[in-house]
């Protein structure tokens, strides 16, 4: 793999990134997308461990409005997350001269990768993971945008969320105004889940403050690959944190039965 420049320069944008583990010439590479709110830090330490414990390469990149990657303008559009399944995935694999690859993706990150796999679907990618991905918007999601709203306005959320972003109102408002805008209400991806084929794994927190099981039944229920859904008892919105272990046996398995010797 040709060496790597600290920024992907993707239409325009700087957008930052981590690679961890192999390159993509010697392993699958596991492409990490981020939450609404997230960030290549956001991550923490959970890439590293889920590439030491496969022996696949980690690509972990911060879209544009997070982290330290370059600003957008907002609002943001209802279809943003289309936007970057489709136009800025595929620039930044390119780039990063991708081969064989799984998407790793949680909240927003999670739905982003559906919208590819029923969509984009290069042929090297091998299979998707989404932590609290949401197909739809519920009522509780509703709620847990507006509960996180008031969290930035008057406690301490702003003060957390800029210890990971370097334009923090510009990565809060951009996530939180779409959501509640009255147009996102009947923002919905159904229609691509019956175009993924590859294996996928479904994860989500029992305790999920943006979404109820009826997110995961959608997804396992109407792609046109295997798939497989946990609900993981006790966890809310953060699986990769909330149920560390539990979730990296159930990526690991996962990836064991995709690329065996994994």
């Amino acid at each position: 793999m040709t060496s790597l420049p600290e920024y992907l320069q993707i239409g325009g944008q700087q957008l930052e990134f981590s690679w961890h583990g192999p390159p993509p010439s010697q392993a699958p590479t596991l492409v990490f997308l981020h939450e609404g709110l997230g960030s290549v830090k956001l991550w923490r330490d959970f890439p590293q461990a889920l590439a030491q414990a496969t022996g696949c390469g980690a690509l972990v990149y911060s879209r544009a409005g997070y982290g330290n990657s370059s600003a957008v303008p907002l609002p943001r559009p209802v279809t943003y997350l289309h936007h970057e399944a489709q136009e800025v995935l595929p620039q930044v694999l390119a780039q990063c001269e991708v081969r064989e690859f799984v998407l790793v993706g949680h909240s927003d990150g999670g739905s982003i990768a559906l919208i590819y796999a029923g969509s984009v679907a290069h042929p090297g990618l091998l299979g998707v993971i989404t932590e609290a991905a949401h197909v739809f918007v519920e009522d509780v999601t509703v709620r847990g945008v507006q509960a996180a709203r008031e969290a930035y306005l008057s406690g301490d959320l702003r003060a957390r969320l800029a210890r990971h972003h370097a334009q923090v109102d510009v990565a809060f408002s951009g996530w939180n105004d779409t959501w509640l805008s009255p147009s996102f209400r009947d923002w919905n991806l159904e229609k691509f889940l019956p175009g993924i084929q590859v294996p996928l794994l479904v994860l989500q927190g029992e305790d999920d403050e943006y979404g109820t099981p009826k997110q995961v039944q959608a997804i396992v229920s109407q792609v046109s690959g295997p798939a497989e859904g946990h609900l993981l008892p006790g966890c809310g919105h953060t699986p990769h944190r909330e149920a560390r272990e539990a979730v990296l046996h159930a990526m690991t398995a996962f990836m064991q039965q995709l690329v065996p010797g994994s």
